[in-house]
C-alpha cells in the first residue's frame, strides 16, 4: 500500500481495564488523524494471561500443548473486541483481527512458535475501507490450523512482523514506561532516558535481561528496517527509536542479571580505555570476586562469583555517564 501506515502496539498494563482502555483509544483517534492507515496490536488486559495458565495448571499440570495455547490466546482477543467496541461507539469505524484473521502464519509449534509469513490481503482490505485495524498480538495459526502463541512478551514481535510486512512508516510500542534508560530508572536515580539506540545495542540489551521489548520483535525490526519507537501510553513525553544509526564509542545504558552479571550497552566501548580502568578500579574497591570480564565491541559484561546489589550498578552507571 502506499499511502502512510503506522503501527501501534500497547502493552497489558495499557489496557489494564476500561478506564485505561480509553486512553489507549483517545491515542490511536490522534494517530488516525496523523496517518491514513493506523493499525494497532493488543496485549492482553493485564494479569490476564498469567490467570490462564494459572488456572489451566489447576486442571492439569502439564496441559495438552494445543489446548493451552487455545486457552492463553483468548486474553487477546477480549482486548481487541473491546477497544474495536469502544472506537465504533466513539464514530471511529474500526474492526478486530484474532492472529487467523490477520493473515499470521506461524511454525508448527503451539508455544514460543516463530512467524514465517503474513498474508496481509485482509488487513490491506480492511484498511482500504478506511478501518482502524485491531489485531491480537502473541498469536498466529499453524500449519495444522491450529492456535499458535509466540512466547511471552510475543505482541512486541507481532507489531513489529506486521509493520515489516505492512511496509509501515513507524511502529510505536507503547507501555507504561516512556523509552530506553540508560539504567533501570526505579533503581538508578539519575539515569538517563536515550534518544536513540540502534537494533544491535538493543539486541544485546535485551539478551542481558532488560525487559524493553521481547528480543524477536528487534530482530525482526533490523532485518526488515523498520523504525521502533518505544513510548508511554499515560503521557506524551518523547520516547526512544530504536533503528540502524549507530553512535560510535558511547555508553548506552547498564544491565544487572540476577545471574551476578553486569553489562555495559553500548557500540564500540571496547576501545573506551578510560571507562574500562573506571570499571576495574570500581571492583577492586568494592572487593567482590569477578570470574570473568568479557570486553565486546559493543558490550562489556563481568560477571561476578556471588550475587551484589544494585550499588555496584549505580556505581557503574556513574563513571560509564559522567
Amino acid at each position: 500500500m502506499k499511502d502512510k501506515i503506522v503501527v501501534l502496539k500497547f502493552g497489558g498494563s495499557s489496557v489494564a481495564d476500561n478506564e485505561k482502555l480509553k486512553k489507549v483509544a483517545n491515542k490511536v483517534i490522534g494517530y488516525k488523524k496523523e496517518y491514513k492507515h493506523v493499525v494497532v496490536i493488543l496485549s492482553a488486559q493485564g494479569k490476564t494471561t498469567d490467570k490462564l495458565i494459572s488456572e489451566a495448571k489447576e486442571l492439569a499440570k502439564d496441559p495438552n500443548k494445543r489446548e493451552f495455547a487455545a486457552l492463553i490466546s483468548t486474553g487477546e482477543q477480549v482486548s481487541i473486541a473491546k477497544l474495536a467496541i469502544l472506537l465504533n461507539e466513539m464514530g471511529h469505524n474500526s474492526i478486530s483481527l484474532t492472529g487467523w484473521q490477520a493473515g499470521i502464519k506461524s511454525s508448527i509449534a503451539n508455544k514460543c512458535a516463530i512467524i514465517e509469513n503474513i498474508d496481509v490481503s485482509r488487513i490491506e482490505k480492511e484498511l482500504g475501507e478506511d478501518k482502524i485495524v485491531i489485531i491480537a498480538g502473541f498469536q498466529g495459526v499453524n500449519r495444522n490450523n491450529d492456535i499458535s502463541t509466540l512466547g511471552r512478551g510475543g505482541s512486541d514481535t507481532t507489531a513489529v512482523a506486521v509493520a515489516a510486512a505492512l511496509e509501515a512508516d513507524k511502529c510505536y510500542i507503547f507501555s507504561d514506561v516512556d523509552g530506553v534508560y540508560s539504567a533501570d530508572p526505579n533503581k538508578i536515580e539519575d539515569a538517563k532516558k536515550l534518544k536513540e539506540i540502534s537494533y544491535k545495542e538493543m539486541i544485546d540489551l535485551s539478551n542481558e535481561g532488560a525487559k524493553v521489548l521481547h528480543d524477536r520483535s528487534i530482530v525482526i525490526g533490523n532485518k526488515f528496517n523498520v523504525p521502533i519507537i518505544t513510548k508511554s501510553t499515560f503521557n506524551n513525553k518523547e520516547g526512544t527509536l530504536i533503528s540502524k544509526k549507530i553512535e560510535e564509542n558511547t555508553v548506552k545504558s547498564i544491565v544487572k542479571k540476577d545471574v551476578s552479571k553486569i553489562s555495559i550497552i553500548g557500540e564500540g566501548i571496547m576501545r573506551n580505555t578510560k571507562l574500562i580502568e573506571g570499571i576495574i578500579n570500581i571492583i577492586d574497591k568494592a572487593e567482590v570476586e569477578v570470574l570473568r570480564i568479557e570486553i565486546l565491541d559493543a558490550k562489556i559484561s563481568v560477571i561476578f562469583k556471588d550475587m551484589v546489589d544494585d550499588d555496584l550498578v549505580k556505581k557503574f552507571h556513574e563513571v560509564s555517564f559522567n
